[in-house]
């Protein structure tokens, strides 16, 4: 869904959580008052098989065609139907949207939708006093309550009073509207989703046409279950219109001041990265080759990137996650654009095969959707502690370059970066993205072909050595003198035959060699290789002289945002800068660390890169760690930045 927006406009971000504004118009013909908004956040909550993340998902793309700045928060179980009227078996689904810029997916929901007792539990430690909740009322029966620990009804005994409590009957209102239809009682509530749906648009003024279009194409096989929705949604739209109980709609104006000039769709971080390396290749003029194992949260990279084969993509869905990597780098010894995309178990296959590419010298994308670990830890929550796994999960010295994009739009710059880095330096390069970033999404402007960076290269095709009798040979490790990038010779190219594998090869030549002098000097140069790619100089926002300096990486970069705006407004001064290039490090980072007293490092880890920090500049970097399976929120980022500061 694209809209196009215009005239760029510098807004305080709306990440706390409450509902501001309140403007009122005129009501609408039915009498009602509608009120003006300029944030809302959304929470939709229920068992895992009753449809939050479609639900959530429509109402995204509801928003974007409208035109508003947004950031969702999807959160679901490992499990594919986890116990159904459990805690764990509890998926959601977070939107904040706004009439201006925004950063996160919010703190706090201001209308939580629960579709039984447990998702009214799950969630309701996280609902602010005075917001909206609308319960299913059929589904708070004496066995489902009993099943979270609820003596009583939480509708009747006043626990609930501080909220807009809104009891609707979810269930039997969805299974009515569908009476005409032939289904079965339990046919018609896999619909109430719809309904709810259908209500929640009326309630913000969401456009409609696209949702019926969207159902009749999912549904295109089955028409009747295609209008059975259809009508669900519609009657979840009239319960809104004409039931007292909801007196009052909303609007939230389109964020025609938050963009540049231009045309946008709504993007998660997972298609963004496919796209990307999708421009990468056709930017390159190489195919795209994906060799990959499924693996929760970068599956769905291997899902979209099945779908281009137009654009010269091939993707193999390997037996493991080393038969993968395997292929992606017999892949790129043949010419093409190798990639793999996996998730921290995943790398800990991959190493030795990583190892082999630093060896090998060859360009290799190896794309980490980090998740909870260790292990198996939390495959559908989100996590950045693979940084250390990719500067150093390796056997001997093996230095890799590792690039972090830091929203879900940015995950298709970040993957032409990537690209980038590896094809000019014939190196394998880390792409650390996450659960929050892969499954999250945004406004993302959609770029003009003609901007895309020119990234082709140039495969050696004849000798490039003349020996001491002047004959011409190959050399597989002569190097650019510049880049330090040894030639990439495809097989087959008469004359350039060359040997590959894991042993230490003797400089220049490519010759096995044990030699230790030679091993020492192929080491240092890799290494030098690795510290000379060229990365920008780190971009610092301080308009107030701060002595205080917030650096982040990766998916932080929201959160902290939004808190930095929160201290600025309240007139306490704090610098902010955020990196992308994680290896090797900006080369003017050190100096900018040194112009602050105090440097806080917010990470969702135990402190990986203050770590490299403090050692590298030997700056007293100051941790604050979050490891919940949760992204930050501003607020408490805030909280903690003006404790350090006044410190």
């Amino acid at each position: 869904m694209t809209s196009q927006v215009s005239s760029p406009a510098e807004q305080a971000d709306g990440a706390g959580g409450a509902v501001v504004g309140g403007q009122r118009t005129p009501g609408t013909p039915d009498g009602k008052e509608v009120r003006r908004l300029d944030r809302v956040i959304i929470r939709f909550a229920g068992d895992s098989g009753d449809g939050m993340q479609l639900t959530g998902d429509r109402f995204t793309s509801e928003t974007a065609s409208f035109g508003n700045d947004l950031s969702t928060l999807p959160n679901f179980p490992a499990e594919i139907r986890a116990p159904a009227g459990t805690l764990p078996g509890v998926s959601s689904f977070q939107l904040h949207f706004a009439d201006h810029d925004i950063l996160t997916p919010g703190d706090a929901p201001n209308v939580l939708v629960a579709m039984n007792p447990a998702a009214l539990k799950a969630n309701i430690a996280d609902v602010p006093r005075g917001a909206e909740i609308i319960v299913n009322t059929d589904e708070f029966t004496k066995r489902p309550m009993a099943k979270v620990g609820y003596e009583t009804s939480p509708l009747e005994d006043g626990s609930l009073a501080a909220y807009n409590l809104h009891p609707v009957p979810l269930t039997t209102l969805t299974v009515e509207a569908l009476k005409d239809f032939g289904l079965s009682r339990k046919e018609a509530e896999r619909s109430k989703n719809m309904f709810a749906l259908g209500l929640l648009s009326w309630m913000y003024h969401r456009p409609t046409e696209a949702t019926e279009s969207f159902l009749r194409q999912k549904f295109a096989k089955k028409p009747e279950i295609a209008e059975a929705n259809i009508v669900a949604f519609r009657a979840g739209w009239n319960f809104g219109e004409t039931t007292e109980d909801f007196a009052v709609s909303y609007e939230v104006a389109p964020a025609t001041q938050a963009f540049p000039t231009g045309t946008y769709r709504n993007i998660s971080g997972n298609l963004a990265l496919s796209y990307g390396l999708i421009a990468a290749s056709q930017q390159a003029d190489l195919p795209l080759y994906l060799g990959s194992y499924p693996i929760t949260p970068a599956s769905d990279i291997l899902h979209e990137l099945s779908k281009h084969k137009n654009f010269g993509v091939r993707t193999f869905q390997a037996e493991d996650e080393i038969a993968g990597i395997g292929a992606a780098l017999g892949a790129a010894f043949g010419g093409a654009l190798g990639v793999t995309t996996t998730s921290g178990p995943g790398v800990a296959l991959k190493s030795e095969t990583i190892g082999l590419a630093v060896s090998l010298e060859l360009p290799l994308l190896i794309v980490d959707i980090q998740r909870g670990g260790p292990s198996t830890g939390l495959p559908t929550k989100t996590e950045q502690a693979d940084l250390l796994q990719a500067m150093y999960g390796r056997n001997g010295e093996a230095p890799v370059p590792i690039v972090a994009p830091r929203t879900p739009a940015d995950c298709f710059d970040a993957a032409l970066d990537a690209a980038r880095i590896a094809l000019t330096y014939r190196t394998p390069v880390f792409l650390l993205s996450d659960g929050y970033l892969a499954n999250g999404s945004e406004p993302w402007r959609i770029p003009d072909v003609a901007d895309l960076p020119d990234l082709k290269v140039k495969f050696a095709t004849d000798p490039n050595h003349t020996l001491a009798d002047g004959t011409e040979v190959f050399r597989p490790y002569k190097r650019d003198p510049e880049t330090l990038a040894r030639p990439w010779a495809v097989p087959g190219t008469p004359g350039l035959e060359h040997r590959i594998g894991g042993i230490e090869k003797q400089d220049g030549t490519g010759n096995i060699s044990y030699d230790p002098a030679n091993h020492d000097l192929m080491v240092r140069t890799r290494q030098a290789k690795i510290d000379g790619i060229e990365v920008p100089d780190l971009a610092v926002d301080d308009p107030d002289g701060a002595s205080t300096l917030v650096l982040g990486w990766g998916s932080t970069y929201g959160p902290i945002t939004a808190a930095v705006r929160r201290l600025r407004a309240a007139g306490i001064p704090v610098a902010q800068a955020h990196l992308r290039h994680l290896n090797p490090f900006p080369r003017n980072l050190g100096e900018v660390l040194r112009r602050y007293e105090k440097v806080v490092v917010p990470e969702m880890n135990l402190g990986q890169l203050a770590t490299l920090i403090r050692a590298k500049y030997l700056v007293d970097a100051r941790s604050y760690n979050q490891v919940n399976g949760m992204p930050f929120k501003a607020e408490q980022l805030a909280k903690v930045l003006k404790e350090a500061i006044d410190d």
